[in-house]
């Protein structure tokens, strides 16, 4: 390549092109955050302050199969792939509802790797405390992937569906939900979390031990010694109303990058849900440095 062809090469604004899956992120302070596209895994941290571009092709590819498929189900599925799997199953959102046990499961092999392994119940501040469930190893993606700002590990299970079990008595007390537009707008309020899993645990004590008789005293175990996680985000402002992008009605998403918080890109005119366009064909451009206007400026982190 010449001299002049490098320049030119140099100047080009695109980064990265390919099948895009849910970002990567790493607990640093602030998190660290990559997306991946196609073989490609594109550090987003470093465009912080940039005006980028995400533009949409118009294929979508099957995360699974390959299967070109004019729409994505399940976040990144072909429909004969979403009918058949076992990651598409409507137990895997309702853990309680687990029915490998009476040998119906889709996939033995994938439930023996993904729900007979043990997980964690746990309490986070995302919008406000919420109750969720995850596989041990995915500590602490899955609460980075919430944007919870606060995390706590409360119960270790044998099994997803006895995660399910102790979930669904735990949301008799406090919800399993996120509300992401709060989430983004970044007011959420610190918490006692460890008041709050005294108190949920206090309150659950007799379930518990009913899920203890039913699957053994070691099965649902209490998690002690353990600190609340706290998480910081790469945001330098946080949006004052939330508009959501969307690739299905407009194929290109472009403005200042002003955050990266959950599985999502904040932008100083909107936001856009990384995860729910996995398998969308992306192309990402960087059209360099920008100064935020002033009123951009106010509530800025310094990193």
């Amino acid at each position: 390549m010449s001299f002049a062809d490098q320049d030119i090469a140099a100047a080009m604004p695109v980064i990265g092109r390919g099948q895009m899956r849910k970002m990567q992120a790493r607990l640093d302070d602030p998190v660290s955050y990559s997306l991946p596209l196609g073989s490609e895994l594109v550090p987003l941290n470093d465009f912080l302050g940039h005006r980028i571009s995400l533009h949409f092709s118009g294929s979508i590819t099957c995360i699974h199969c390959g299967r070109k498929t004019a729409k994505s189900f399940n976040q990144g599925y072909c429909f004969p792939c979403f009918q058949k799997l076992a990651e598409c199953d409507g137990c895997v959102m309702a853990p309680e509802k687990c029915h490998y046990e009476r040998g119906t499961c889709r996939d033995p092999v994938w439930g023996e790797e993904f729900c007979m392994q043990d997980h964690i119940v746990y309490i986070a501040n995302s919008s406000g405390i919420k109750v969720g469930i995850t596989r041990a190893s995915q500590v602490p993606t899955r609460w980075i992937d919430q944007g919870a700002v606060q995390a706590l590990a409360v119960l270790r299970v044998r099994s997803r569906q006895q995660s399910g079990f102790a979930e669904v008595m735990f949301k008799q007390h406090v919800s399993d939900r996120t509300n992401w537009r709060s989430m983004l707008k970044g007011d959420t309020a610190s918490l006692d979390l460890m008041a709050e899993r005294d108190r949920l645990l206090s309150e659950c004590a007799s379930g518990l031990a009913d899920l203890q008789q039913q699957f053994g005293l070691h099965a649902i175990s209490v998690i002690n010694g353990v600190d609340v996680v706290a998480i910081n985000y790469p945001v330098l402002n946080h949006p004052e109303t939330v508009n959501a992008f969307n690739f299905d009605t407009d194929a290109t998403v472009e403005g200042l990058l002003l955050g990266i918080k959950g599985q999502y890109l904040i932008f100083a005119d909107g936001v856009i849900n990384i995860r729910k366009f996995t398998a969308y064909d992306i192309e990402l451009s960087d059209y360099g440095k920008e100064i935020p206007k002033p009123e951009q400026q106010q509530n800025e982190l310094i990193f």
